[in-house]
């Protein structure tokens, strides 16, 4: 691991994060956000979920080429309400109100599902909104992951590797260096300010039949 990496802030405790604010540090990890119960109760809901795996999604497997066939799907009512009820924290909504003329909030996240040969290449949030009838898609500010599964061992990969520029080249393709690899504990949650370059890396072949379970989005702004 490079000094560059380990010069980065670690993860939050659940006691520090009324302080921690997204203006002073761009990514937010913190362990053991949700309970072994929480964990639980998404994953029931994970169980009753319509899923629809990449190869059923047309335009997305456009944008990710090569990542395998993980699946995506809608999360219910009670399990959304939960996950917003746990979600209205200061660095949140400090951040999310810091944008200019602001005319609409809005959220979108799903249930994910990454097994064995599954990956999310790399990209930074800002291409894959699409506008509906002439309507600007909503502009992602931050972007959030966190992990249901119930176990998960470091040879089964699955990390979430977050990156930030070090320059830009003529062919416009960034200078990425890695600042963050976090590995997907059961219960963490994750949070950064968008764009950043990121990406999910393959789920190891010895992970076997265990699943990458996820809940993954954004906190977005809608503007005139």
């Amino acid at each position: 691991m490079s000094t560059r990496m380990e010069s980065m802030s670690g993860p939050v405790s659940l006691a520090d994060l009324s302080s921690f604010s997204f203006h002073k540090n761009p990514v937010l990890v913190v362990e053991n956000f949700w309970s072994k119960e929480e964990r639980q109760f998404f994953r029931e809901g994970m169980h009753q979920a319509a899923w629809k795996s990449l190869a059923d999604l047309p335009k997305v497997r456009e944008d990710f080429p090569n990542s395998g066939n993980w699946a995506k799907a809608e999360i219910d009512r009670a399990q959304g309400q939960h996950l917003m009820s746990r979600l209205q924290l200061p660095c949140i909504q400090s951040y999310m109100e810091s944008f200019p003329d602001i005319v609409g909030r809005h959220v979108g996240f799903s249930y994910y599902s990454y097994a064995e040969g599954d990956c999310l290449l790399t990209h930074d949030d800002t291409d894959q909104g699409y506008a509906v009838e002439g309507v600007a898609a909503p502009r992602r500010r931050l972007a959030l992951v966190s992990y249901f599964h119930d176990e998960w061992q470091s040879d089964w990969g699955g990390e979430l590797i977050i990156y930030r520029k070090r320059k830009v080249h003529a062919s416009d393709q960034p200078d990425l260096e890695v600042t963050h690899c976090i590995e997907p504990r059961p219960g963490s949650l994750v949070m950064f300010t968008v764009p950043r370059f990121h990406r999910v890396c393959r789920v190891d072949q010895v992970a076997g039949e265990h699943r990458r379970l996820s809940i993954a989005g954004w906190f977005m702004t809608e503007h005139a």
